[in-house]
């Protein structure tokens, strides 16, 4: 729902409409279901434009006022999409057509978001997620595209607590030093093991952090000494957590130093790695300055283009490990799906094999607000799919969920589900087959896999 109709989508859609017609001469019951996504990030994204246009921003607006306009923007582009699907000649039935904000499709998002969080398979934990500091979201994973990009590699004296000596650490990002927390170096290397346990001193900050041995650090990168920012990396946040580190967060959500950045406070992201590089050079510590081609903090956001910041944040996530197990055994059963060519059938499971757990809340406004409220007066969480009955006593969650989450409940929630009895979910479900572009096999065809494997028992039979 990001505009209109593009290339792609002809080419897709003309493939799908052969199908349906090809079977339809053969005698087939064939539903061609018409149907838009609300694409939360994108189309928040693209008001968000023609508002700055007019010298106007969503805060002004207000949230109420400001889905008003979205869903002006919306009906819009809709019925543009509409018309070119008619010019397309698609044999589509308009009478079933969809969009996943529809009452009936929401209900079904709510009720899953429900069951997930009763079987304790969704949770709200504070963990290190994608941050987009342009549109100030989370981002999952699979929305954040990584480039090699060339950078550096500062190499940092830090100054042992004890006036020893110091300790020489590696890093692509000295503007994340503020929040060092810890120095690890591998439990095997020689050249380490007399400093474990002691401490160092993180210039410019003068705090002193312990010097631990953790099997993550990589011996034969940098000087074999890393800086744990438990907060800014989520290889660093899990060797926080084994160590007991706190985590002290040095930016705003907007990419700019926060208070415990201490005197670059105000400054932006890259301003302040500029700075802090030239006050280490002052102060000595800066031993040297290699190139490096590298793709660490350098993912971009899928959808506003922004570089993505590694932060500590409270959001709410899938745990994937049961749903990716179970859809996967599918796969190994007379039920499971065949993919054209069959070589994306390893793209689907190698993905699935290796899944993280899934971070499902947007800090956006357009989109299926999470249904999580929480009481004013005592703090209680509340989830259901429909609100407290003492509203005025409870706050619901400002966060909306990501758009795979309910897309990837399409073939199912588009045919009436979670009424099992209704007409269509009984005539048309499951889908037979699905056509689609092989780049969305994680992003969608994955996640309609394992959803409808948990909440229905069956799944699509082909993709192609």
């Amino acid at each position: 729902m990001t505009g209109k109709l593009h290339l792609g989508h002809a080419w897709d859609t003309t493939m799908q409409d052969l199908l349906i017609r090809f079977k339809r001469m053969q005698g087939y019951d064939a539903l061609y279901l018409p149907g838009m996504d609300h694409a939360g990030i994108a189309t928040q994204a693209k008001v968000d434009a023609k508002l700055r246009k007019e010298g106007k921003s969503r805060y002004d607006l207000g949230r109420e006022k400001f889905l008003e306009v979205t869903w002006d923007w919306k009906e819009e582009y809709a019925a543009f999409i509409r018309r070119q699907w008619a010019k397309l000649g698609l044999s589509l039935d308009y009478s079933r057509e969809r969009f996943t904000l529809d009452e009936g499709l929401s209900r079904a998002v709510r009720k899953v978001f429900v069951t997930l969080y009763e079987k304790g398979l969704i949770y709200r934990g504070e963990y290190i997620i994608n941050w987009d500091p342009a549109a100030k979201t989370a981002l999952s994973d699979i929305e954040v595209i990584y480039k090699d990009v060339p950078g550096h590699l500062w190499h940092v004296n830090y100054p042992l607590a004890d006036g020893s000596g110091e300790i020489e650490i590696a890093t692509t990002r000295p503007e994340t030093m503020l929040g060092d927390t810890a120095i690890a170096v591998h439990p095997d290397d020689d050249r380490y093991k007399h400093l474990v346990g002691k401490k160092a001193i993180v210039p410019i900050v003068g705090r002193e952090i312990p010097i631990v041995a953790d099997s993550y650090v990589d011996m034969s990168f940098g000087s074999g000494a890393v800086k744990i920012t438990p907060a800014h990396d989520p290889n660093d946040f899990e060797v926080g957590n084994r160590h007991n580190l706190p985590r002290i967060l040095v930016m705003d959500e907007g990419g700019i130093m926060n208070e415990n950045a201490g005197q670059y406070q105000g400054m932006d992201r890259d301003a302040c790695r500029k700075q802090i590089v030239k006050d280490l050079k002052a102060l000595g510590v800066l031993k040297r300055v290699e190139d490096h081609l590298h793709a660490v903090a350098v993912g971009h956001s899928e959808r506003s283009g922004a570089v993505v910041e590694p932060y500590l944040s409270t959001q709410w996530f899938v745990k994937m490990k049961p749903l990716a197990d179970a859809s996967l055994s599918m796969q190994k059963s007379a039920d499971k799906v065949r993919f054209v060519p069959e070589r994306f059938e390893h793209t689907y499971e190698h993905w699935m094999e290796n899944i993280r757990d899934w971070c499902i809340s947007r800090q956006l406004w357009w989109g299926h607000r999470i249904p999580a409220w929480y009481h004013k007066q005592t703090g209680e969480v509340y989830v259901g799919v429909d609100a407290p009955k003492d509203i005025e006593n409870w706050r619901q969650d400002e966060d909306v969920l990501d758009t795979w989450f309910s897309s990837a409940l399409w073939p199912f929630s588009t045919m009436g589900w979670p009424d099992e009895g209704s007409g269509d979910f009984k005539r048309y479900f499951p889908t037979n087959a699905l056509v689609t572009g092989y780049d969305i096999i994680f992003f969608w065809v994955a996640r309609m896999m394992f959803q409808s494997a948990e909440f229905t028992g069956k799944r699509f039979k082909d993709v192609c």
